[in-house]
């Protein structure tokens, strides 16, 4: 499947960046000119997905959220694991929605935490009594919590295919014993971290996707400034977005009761809508979901605006 049979638009041209690839939502450029040149560019669109449809509507401003989310957590996430961010001195057409950022060696595999069961996990729980392989205690309910994370990775998917979930052992045979066991170990300590500060203010991190590349080893050929760890071990840095509403799933805290669908910061909003009589959309069809009505698009975007202030304390 192609990106424009997704509905993903061509990427704008921007001076002095070569285009390389379009997601769902991020665009990604190679600097060409200026001060980091050969950088790369991630660009956030307000494009929004969903049913592994690029929507024709858009929501003002969730580039620029997701961005400003991310920044923020990579901050409180530095003394756990490094990331990939170099600046955000960007040109002046995707000011305040995208980074500049380190190339990568990337991992081809979804590194997902969870602290309380739903989604695809509570499918393969019901259907299997385990998530990705670990076995759970009987009698869990949906949005039930786990009595201790989990690592429950996914394969990588092409653009427009669902991840799937994968046991570890299948990690382990994509990357190796030694990687595979970082991954998981600091994937699980980001999602500590991370749930940690977000229960602080009121919300309940219950998952949340990572992404992670690699540095070279030292001695080995790499960019400037890019030293690997010494004694020849790549170095695992975080790359992409992380822990917004696209990522993960918040739910407030104070409206938390097991045993239904959570509300949540997130585009559950458009999804529901999609499914209802009033969008008049068949999910079966194949055909591209319709256009937002204005009411949705307000709703969603004021859900992601309430977590982002939420959970910085930053007004946005």
């Amino acid at each position: 499947m192609t990106t424009s049979d997704l509905g993903i638009p061509p990427a704008p041209r921007i001076e002095g960046a070569e285009h390389l690839h379009s997601g769902k939502v991020r665009d990604l450029y190679r600097l060409t000119e200026g001060p980091h040149a050969g950088r790369l560019l991630m660009v956030a669109s307000d494009r929004i997905s969903a049913f592994d449809f690029v929507l024709d509507t858009t929501i003002p401003d969730k580039g620029a959220i997701l961005t400003r989310m991310s920044l923020w957590w990579f901050e409180r996430l530095a003394d756990v694991v490094p990331h990939h961010i170099v600046s955000n001195d960007v040109p002046a057409s995707v000011a305040g929605r995208a980074v500049v950022c380190e190339g990568l060696d990337m991992y081809a595999v979804e590194c997902v935490a969870r602290g309380y069961l739903t989604g695809s996990g509570l499918l393969d729980y019901r259907a299997t009594g385990e998530v990705c392989g670990i076995p759970l205690p009987a009698g869990l309910e949906d949005g039930g919590r786990l009595p201790e994370p989990i690592f429950t990775p996914a394969a990588k998917a092409a653009v427009g295919d669902h991840d799937e979930n994968v046991s570890y052992d299948a990690v382990v045979g994509v990357v190796g014993p030694d990687v595979a066991a970082r991954l998981r170990d600091v994937t699980l300590a980001v999602y500590a971290r991370a749930e940690g500060i977000a229960r602080e203010r009121g919300i309940i991190l219950a998952d949340t996707k990572l992404e992670f590349g690699s540095r070279p080893a030292s001695g080995e050929p790499g960019e400037p400034g890019e030293p690997g760890e010494p004694g020849g071990v790549a170095t695992i840095v975080l790359a992409d977005e992380v822990l917004t509403p696209d990522s993960s799933r918040f739910w407030p805290a104070d409206e938390w009761v097991p045993g239904r669908q959570q509300p949540s910061y997130d585009k559950q909003i458009v999804r529901n809508w999609l499914l209802s009589a009033e969008s008049g959309w068949d999910r079966s069809s194949g055909e591209k979901p319709p256009p937002l009505p204005d009411a949705v698009v307000e709703r969603t975007r004021a859900r992601y605006v309430e977590a982002f202030e939420r959970l910085t304390g930053q007004t946005f």
